[in-house]
C-alpha cells in the first residue's frame, strides 16, 4: 500500500506494532528504549525503506538543517575547491548549504548582519572574508556558531579557525628560488580590493621579504608590482617587470592566476622558461600540474572539511573552547623553475 507515497512515521509505528512516540524516541537514539522494542521499529524502517525527513526532524528540535556559506568571489578555483570540501562533507551529515556570494562590501555587511539567525540557519562558514569589530560583538550575541576559513584577523580569535600560514608559503617559494641560485627575483601581487581587507596577499608578500633579507639578497622597489587579479593583468605586470634593464630571473606571483600570466608574458617576450626565467605560483588549482607549475600548495578542500567538522562539533558543543586548525603548506616543484643560467 506505500508503493506511491512516502512511508510516515505512523506507518512504522502501524507495522512495528507500537506508538508514534516510541518510533520518535528510536529514531532519535533515546537510550529509554529496550533493545527488542527498538529492533522491531528498525526492522520495519527497513522493511517500508523509511527515509526520515530530515527537515521536519530539524524542525522538531528547533534546527533548520542549514549551513550558511559566506564566501568571496565563489567562482574563482580556491573557493570552488574550498566549497568542494564543504559540499561533500555537510551532505554526508545530513546539512543542507546555503551559499551566499559576496562581490561587493554592502553585501558583505549586509550578509553578516541577517545571515547569523537561528531561524534561517544553524551555523555559519565565513571564508576569507575579516570582520570588522562590530561583526564580532553581532556574531557573538547571536546563538549561531560561526567558524572562520582562511582568516587571520586576531579579531577572529574566540570563534573557531581554519587558518592557513601564506607567511610561510611565501617564504617557501622564495626560498625555492634562492636555493636555486637567484639573486633578481620578483613579486606580483594582486591589489587588495578596497573594502574586503584581504590579508593571504599580504602576507605571501611578507614572506617573499622574509626570504631575501634572510638571504642577504636586496629588496629591489621596482620588482614588486601589483594588480587587480586576473591573468591578463598579470600579464601586463609581468611585462613592465621583464622590460626592465636589468629583468629578473625568477618571479614569484602571489597566486597560479596571476603566475599563468607571467608564463605568457615570457612566451610573448621570447623567453624560455625556465631557462631564462623561474616562475611560481601559489594554492596549487587544478590546472598547475597540466602547466608544470612550480607551485605552493596549501589544502583547499582539506579546509573546507575541516570548517564543517569544527562547525558541527560547535552546534553539538557550544561551551568548548574556540579552536585554531592551522593547515600546512607545502612547495611542490614541477618543470618552470630551473637555477639561472
Amino acid at each position: 500500500m506505500f508503493a506511491h507515497m512516502r512511508p510516515t512515521i505512523k506507518d512504522i509505528a502501524e507495522r512495528a506494532g507500537v506508538g508514534l512516540g516510541t518510533v520518535s524516541r528510536v529514531l532519535n537514539d533515546n537510550p529509554r528504549v529496550s533493545e527488542m522494542t527498538r529492533a522491531k521499529v528498525m526492522g520495519a524502517v527497513r522493511d517500508l525503506n523509511y527515509v526520515p525527513n530530515l527537515a521536519a526532524r530539524g524542525l522538531s528540535m528547533g534546527k533548520t538543517q542549514s549551513i550558511a556559506v559566506i564566501a568571496p568571489f565563489f567562482t574563482r578555483s580556491v573557493f570552488v575547491e574550498r566549497l568542494h570540501g564543504i559540499e561533500e562533507t555537510t551532505s554526508a551529515s545530513g546539512y543542507d548549504v546555503v551559499i551566499y556570494n559576496v562581490d561587493a562590501v554592502e553585501k558583505r555587511d549586509r550578509y553578516f548582519r541577517t545571515v547569523p539567525d537561528p531561524r534561517r540557519v544553524d551555523g555559519v562558514i565565513v571564508i576569507s572574508l575579516p570582520p570588522t569589530a562590530t561583526d564580532v560583538a553581532r556574531f557573538q550575541r547571536s546563538s549561531v556558531p560561526v567558524v572562520f576559513v582562511d582568516v587571520g584577523n586576531p579579531l577572529c580569535q574566540p570563534f573557531d579557525r581554519i587558518v592557513i600560514n601564506d607567511v610561510e608559503g611565501g617564504r617557501m617559494a622564495t626560498q625555492h628560488l634562492i636555493d636555486l641560485g637567484h639573486r633578481r627575483i620578483g613579486y606580483i601581487g594582486d591589489v587588495p580590493q578596497a573594502g574586503f581587507n584581504f590579508t593571504a596577499g599580504e602576507d605571501r608578500f611578507a614572506g617573499y621579504r622574509e626570504a631575501l633579507a634572510g638571504s642577504g639578497i636586496e629588496i629591489r622597489p621596482e620588482y614588486h608590482l601589483d594588480g587587480r587579479f586576473g591573468r591578463e593583468v598579470a600579464r601586463e605586470l609581468a611585462h613592465r617587470m621583464l622590460g626592465l634593464p636589468e629583468r629578473p630571473t625568477a618571479i614569484f606571483a602571489s597566486n597560479d592566476t596571476q603566475a599563468l600570466g607571467v608564463l605568457e608574458a615570457a612566451r610573448d617576450l621570447g623567453l624560455d622558461v625556465p631557462g631564462d626565467l623561474s616562475v611560481v605560483g601559489y594554492d596549487d588549482i587544478e590546472m598547475t600540474d597540466f602547466l608544470g607549475l612550480t607551485t605552493v600548495r596549501q589544502l583547499l578542500f582539506e579546509s573546507g572539511r575541516r570548517s564543517v567538522d569544527a562547525l558541527l562539533r560547535r552546534i553539538e558543543e557550544p561551551e568548548r573552547e574556540p579552536l585554531c586548525d592551522s593547515l600546512p603548506v607545502e612547495l611542490i616543484v614541477r618543470r618552470t623553475t630551473a637555477p639561472p643560467r
